[in-house]
C-alpha cells in the first residue's frame, strides 16, 4: 500500500488531499498533518469574524472544478442566520463559512471512504529523513510518520518585522507580529492610537476587525507606497478583442492599460481586463524572461497586487468613510525606528521622498505587511532542516521554495525529487498566483492526478 502525507491541513493541504481520495488507487492511504486544533480551514478562513469576507465571489469560490456551484450549493442549504444576505453567484460570503464549507467537506470525506484510507494526525512536523525507503517524518513527542510520497502544504508564514535600529522593541508587550494571532488586538484602549505597519488586504482586515471591537482611536496605516486594495465593481465584461498576452513586462504594462482604457471607454471597467488575464496568469509568468519577473517584484508587485486582489464594496464603504472622517489615516514611507516613552511608542518613519524624519505616537504596532518568504529569515522547524540538509532550494526570486511545473522539489544542486513535492503559496516563484482559491484549487487538482498517475505505475513495495 502506498502511503501519501500531506504537511498542513489548511485550504492547499485538505483541498489536495481531497482531489487525491477522489483519483488515487483504493488501496492508497492518506496521512493529513496538521499542528492547529482544527483541520481544514487554515490561516484565512479560521477567523470568526463575519465582517472578515471573501475577495472572490462566492460563485468561483468551488473546491471542484467539475462542480462550479459547489459552494453556493453548499451555502443555500446553511441557516438563513449563518449567511446574512442572499445567496448568489456574485456574493461574497464570510470567510469562516468557507473554513466551514472545506471543514465538511473533509468531514463527508471521512465518512465516505473510511477512517482507514484518511488518517488525521494532529501535531508539528519538525524533521524529515529521506535516506531510506519509505521516508520519515519526525514530529513533535517524539512521533514519526511514514510515508512514500510526502506534500509540503505549509501555507503562509508570519509577517517579517522591518529593520530597525531598536530591535529590541519587537520583544516588547507593544507590539504584535502576527494580526492573526488571538491577542492582536486584545486589550487595547478603544481610544488609542495605533499603527499597522501595510497596508494590503490583511491591513483592511485588521481595520475591520477593529472597528468591530469598537475602536475609536487614530488606526494609521503605513507601507512604502501607500496603496490600498482597490474595490470590485459589478461592471460588465467588454468585448474580448482576443490579442495575444505580452510577456515582456514593460510590453505587458502597456497592454493592460490599453485594454484598461478601451474597457472602460466602452462603458466597462478596467476589473474585468484584470480577471481576463487570471487563466493566463501562470503561463505569462513563467515565459517572462527572469530578468523582466525580478523588474516586477521591484517596481511593479505592489501595482499588481492592489488591482488583482480587491476588496468587496461593503468593505471598501467602511474603508472609505473612515478615511474621510479622519479616522483611519494612511502613511506613505518606511518605519526607521521606535522609542517607548510613558507607555507610548513613538514611531520615528521616513516619509516617501523626504530626507528628515516624522513622528507619530501609538499605543500599539501591528505588523499586517504581507506573509514572510525569506527563507533564510524563516525558523520553521522543518524548512530550516530540509534547507540545511540540502533537500530543498530557495527559489531564484525568493518568493518561496524552488519546484517543477509538476511541483517537484528542487534540492541545493537543482535535482529533482520524486519523493518530495510542495502546493500553495510556498510555490510561488514557479507560479506566482498561488494565494487565491481558484488558482490553488487548479494546481492541487493537476498536482493529485499526477501523483495518483506515481502510485499506478510504482512497483509493489514488499513489507516490513
Amino acid at each position: 500500500m502506498t502511503t501519501i502525507a500531506v504537511v498542513g491541513a489548511g485550504f492547499s493541504g485538505t483541498l489536495l488531499t481531497l482531489h487525491l481520495l477522489r483519483r488515487c488507487p483504493t488501496p492508497t492511504r492518506l496521512v493529513l498533518i496538521e499542528r492547529n486544533s482544527q483541520f481544514g480551514r487554515g490561516l484565512a478562513y479560521a477567523t470568526g469574524n463575519a465582517s472578515h469576507i471573501l475577495n472572490v465571489p462566492a460563485g468561483r469560490m468551488s473546491a471542484f472544478h467539475d462542480r462550479p456551484n459547489d459552494f453556493l450549493e453548499w451555502l443555500s442549504s446553511q441557516p438563513e442566520s449563518e449567511i446574512g444576505t442572499a445567496v448568489g453567484a456574485g456574493m461574497f460570503a464570510p470567510r469562516r463559512l468557507f473554513g466551514a464549507y472545506i471543514r465538511a467537506l473533509l468531514n463527508e470525506e471521512i465518512k465516505r471512504s473510511g477512517r482507514g484510507r484518511l488518517e488525521l494526525v494532529k501535531g508539528d512536523v519538525i524533521g524529515l529523513d529521506r535516506t531510506g525507503r519509505p521516508l520519515v517524518l519526525t514530529l513533535d513527542r517524539n512521533r514519526t510518520v511514514q510515508a512514500d510520497l510526502v506534500v509540503l502544504a505549509v501555507g503562509n508564514f508570519p509577517p517579517e518585522p522591518m529593520p530597525v535600529a531598536n530591535s529590541g522593541f519587537y520583544d516588547t508587550a507593544f507590539y504584535r507580529p502576527d494580526p492573526w494571532a488571538a491577542d492582536a488586538f486584545a486589550d487595547l484602549n478603544p481610544d488609542a492610537s495605533v499603527l499597522l505597519v501595510g497596508t494590503g488586504l490583511t491591513a483592511v482586515d485588521a481595520v475591520i476587525s477593529l472597528f468591530d471591537q469598537g475602536h475609536k482611536g487614530q488606526i494609521h496605516a503605513m507601507s512604502r507606497r501607500g496603496l490600498l486594495p482597490r474595490r470590485h465593481a459589478g461592471v460588465p465584461l467588454p468585448a474580448p478583442e482576443h490579442e495575444p498576452y505580452p510577456t515582456a513586462v514593460n510590453t505587458l504594462t502597456r497592454f493592460l492599460r490599453k485594454e484598461a482604457t478601451r474597457a472602460t471607454a466602452q462603458g466597462s471597467g478596467w476589473q474585468p481586463v484584470v480577471d481576463e488575464l487570471r487563466p493566463f496568469t501562470v503561463d505569462v509568468w513563467q515565459v517572462m524572461p527572469l530578468l523582466d519577473r525580478k523588474r516586477f517584484l521591484r517596481h511593479l508587485r505592489p501595482w499588481w497586487d492592489v488591482h488583482r486582489h480587491r476588496m468587496a464594496a461593503q468593505v471598501a464603504d467602511r474603508v472609505d468613510a473612515a478615511r474621510a472622517s479622519g479616522q483611519l489615516r494612511i502613511l506613505v514611507g518606511r518605519v526607521r525606528d521606535y522609542a517607548i516613552k510613558d507607555d507610548v511608542v513613538e514611531v520615528y518613519y521616513r516619509p516617501r521622498q523626504q530626507d528628515t524624519l516624522s513622528t507619530i505616537k501609538v499605543a500599539r504596532v501591528i505588523n499586517c505587511a504581507g506573509p514572510g518568504a525569506d527563507y533564510d529569515r524563516i525558523q520553521e522547524p522543518l524548512i530550516r532542516d530540509l534547507l540545511v540538509g540540502g533537500i530543498v532550494r530557495p527559489d531564484p526570486l525568493r518568493l518561496g521554495l524552488d519546484v517543477t511545473g509538476n511541483c517537484a522539489l528542487l534540492n541545493r544542486q537543482g535535482a529533482i525529487s520524486r519523493r518530495l513535492f510542495a502546493v500553495g503559496p510556498v510555490t510561488k516563484g514557479t507560479f506566482w498566483e498561488m494565494t487565491a482559491v481558484p488558482d490553488i484549487r487548479r494546481q492541487t487538482e493537476k498536482l493529485a492526478e499526477y501523483l495518483a498517475g506515481l502510485v499506478k505505475a510504482a512497483p509493489p513495495r514488499n513489507p516490513v
